[in-house]
């Protein structure tokens, strides 16, 4: 399909379902309840309304109020390096008024936390001698990133000053330093307000949250947008505890039209980089993956749309660190049995991430199979065989290879020889398909070892395309209309891979279908 085609072909995803995921993973990266954020969003725009914004101020509000703090969660290994955990340091911070005395006092409690007595000195008097200056270092470098990311998922420059203020203070003593005042975007001034209600509302109800964000007025937060909260304060949490995701969808002020194929590409490829800065160890992993699990799929001749979707699952696959602290993901020893739980609930987190609508489900759905094994031995639903797709074998297999080619806390990164020899044994262990195998290293540009057509018993790419339709109960008919062929030719072609696979029926192709991996992930839709 060309370029123009597919910018044009609907993916059936918008660009604010994107924004509500990437809500989805600030909340985890914030140690808040899941829509925590979809929730600030609504009272934003009823905030936005009392204001008297018009449409594209509100459409404005809407954006930066999902993604106020997405830049909170990355680089948190330098977090993690100086608070200990940084999802609960960023889970209590809401009690402080960040500046001055009560802001550098928390800092101080926080030092080093769960290491040595003499490390947490040696924090503390870090954190005295520069001010905090790291920590300010810190927030600027989450506001660039988080605007870049706006910027590439084609947002406005509105929308990126907006979100590149979200550490900025009324008073001036925010990120950036010095900016204060009516020199803030209006839309951060509401969203950092709605932020810090919809926390002490859930929390300690609602008249606490009005005396915290009034006695912060002036100060962190504008006085103005603090006199539109205090006027029937009721009316702004009124139905909060409804379904936030569908609530903010409906909220939306613009009525985006889906992207395109080749525009949801981009937009996942941006997400992918971004979430990759969670640890300075896994940057370039989400594309380098993609590129290894995108190649494979291709030379193992999987349908186009297989291969499309093992791409963007790659893409993702690892936004669910998020939710991991930077302590444990930096940790350059053993794991603990508390430490691997939470390192093996990332691949949960993707799947809740990216669970609407329809076609990103399945993108999460996959990217949340790159750890399971073919001996059932890997995580988290600990699934194995005949109950993992192609696509499936082929994101562990590129995901494990390139993973070992970069450095990690515990170790050095292992050459490309020795990344090949070490997927090879996990292959030879059971753990690995040995078709996605040889695929992945061939892509990596390794010699194969053997054929690595993605089919058994010399089936062709469209005899293994329509294996997987009839594996799914598709009579020949609603194949050929699919495919756009005769069902002349496509009983032919059954009658091709009875013969090729040993079986003289649907039930036995089916059973050899998913034994290779050959059921496709993409869905069947005959409406």
């Amino acid at each position: 399909m060309s370029r123009y085609l597919r910018r044009m072909t609907s993916s059936g995803v918008t660009l604010t379902e994107l924004l509500v995921s990437l809500s989805l993973a600030t909340d985890l990266g914030l140690g808040q309840p899941s829509e925590h954020m979809l929730r600030s969003a609504r009272i934003s725009m009823r905030l936005g309304s009392r204001l008297g914004l018009d449409t594209p101020g509100l459409a404005t509000l809407y954006d930066v109020s999902i993604l106020t703090y997405v830049g909170c969660p990355v680089y948190g290994n330098e977090a993690a390096l100086m608070f200990g955990d940084d999802i609960d340091f960023r889970a209590n911070i809401y009690d402080v008024d960040l500046a001055g005395l009560p802001a550098m006092m928390y800092m101080l409690r926080r030092a080093g936390s769960g290491t040595s007595a003499f490390n947490r000195a040696r924090r503390a008097a870090a954190l005295m001698a520069t001010g905090g200056r790291g920590v300010v270092e810190q927030m600027a470098d989450h506001c660039s990133a988080a605007g870049v990311l706006a910027q590439r998922l084609g947002l406005s420059d509105e929308v990126r000053a907006g979100v590149e203020q979200s550490y900025a203070r009324w008073d001036g003593n925010g990120v950036p330093k010095g900016l204060a005042g009516d020199e803030l975007a209006l839309s951060a001034r509401v969203s950092q307000v709605a932020d810090a209600c919809e926390v002490f509302a859930r929390t300690a109800g609602v008249e606490q949250a009005i005396d915290v964000v009034t006695a912060r007025s002036g100060t962190h937060f504008d006085p103005e947008v603090v006199a539109a909260l205090r006027h029937d304060p009721a009316a702004l949490f009124e139905g909060l505890d409804e379904d936030a995701v569908d609530e903010v969808l409906d909220a939306e002020p613009s009525g985006r039209p889906p992207l395109g194929e080749a525009e949801l590409d981009l937009a996942l490829e941006a997400i992918g980089d971004f979430c990759d800065l969670r640890c300075p160890y896994f940057v370039g992993h989400a594309s380098g993956t993609a590129e290894l699990a995108l190649a494979a799929a291709e030379s193992m001749h999987l349908p186009a749309d297989d291969a499309t979707i093992t791409r963007r699952a790659a893409l993702i696959h690892d936004v669910g660190r998020f939710g991991v602290s930077g302590s444990v993901l930096n940790k350059n020893g053993p794991l603990t049995a508390r430490e691997q739980e939470r390192m093996r609930m990332h691949v949960y987190y993707v799947e809740r991430i990216f669970s609407r609508p329809e076609p990103l489900r399945r993108i999460g759905l996959l990217a949340s199979t790159h750890h399971e094994r073919m001996d059932g031995s890997g995580y988290h639903r600990g699934v194995g065989g005949a109950m993992l797709s192609a696509p499936a074998r082929v994101l562990a297999a590129a995901d494990a290879y390139h993973a070992m080619t970069q450095p990690r806390p515990h170790r050095e990164a292992l050459s490309q020889a020795e990344a090949a020899r070490q997927l090879r044994l996990e292959t030879r262990a059971g753990r690995m398909d040995p078709v996605a195998t040889d695929a992945v290293l061939a892509a990596a540009g390794h010699a194969a070892r053997r054929s690595i057509s993605g089919a058994p018993s010399g089936l062709t790419s469209r005899e293994c395309e329509i294996l997987g339709l009839l594996s799914r109960g598709l009579a020949n008919k609603s194949i050929a209309r699919r495919l756009q062929i005769s069902p002349k030719t496509v009983g032919n072609h059954v009658e091709h891979i009875y013969a090729k696979l040993g079986v003289s029926n649907r039930a036995g192709a089916a059973m050899r279908a998913m034994q290779y991996g050959l059921v496709g992930s993409t869905p069947i839709d005959e409406s």
